[in-house]
């Protein structure tokens, strides 16, 4: 793992149009109910399997709510030998944060029921 990465710093590599994988570890009916535009859903417990499709990236960045599990995730997939020339990071303060000042996307057809309608999660 390469660190820790701001929303804001997230935001300016999508803005850019960079070479980034923004990877959400949540899982699947989260990440349909809401996201980072232009983010791929790899759940936490589906990582072990799935890391392989991470081998081509030349930067990853893993998100979750609050920017704790992404670090165990960053850490994971930058100990895999098919990632080990990538950068990998986790981004801080998580999807709450990065909501809170640049928004989600939220999907039209999502019928998850929340508590509390402004939750981005």
């Amino acid at each position: 793992m390469d660190g820790e990465i701001s929303p804001d710093e997230v935001e300016e590599l999508l803005e850019d149009d960079a070479d980034v994988r923004i990877v959400d570890i949540r899982d699947e009916q989260t990440f349909d109910h809401s996201h980072i535009p232009g983010s791929e859903n790899i759940p936490f417990h589906e990582l072990t399997s799935r890391i392989e499709e991470l081998e081509d990236a030349d930067r990853i960045v893993t998100v979750c709510p609050h920017g704790k599990a992404s670090v165990q995730a960053a850490q994971l997939i930058g100990s895999y030998e098919g990632t080990a020339d990538a950068r990998v990071e986790s981004m801080d303060g998580g999807l709450e944060k990065y909501g809170m000042k640049f928004g989600l996307v939220r999907e039209e057809e999502s019928t998850a029921p929340t508590d509390d309608p402004e939750s981005p999660f």
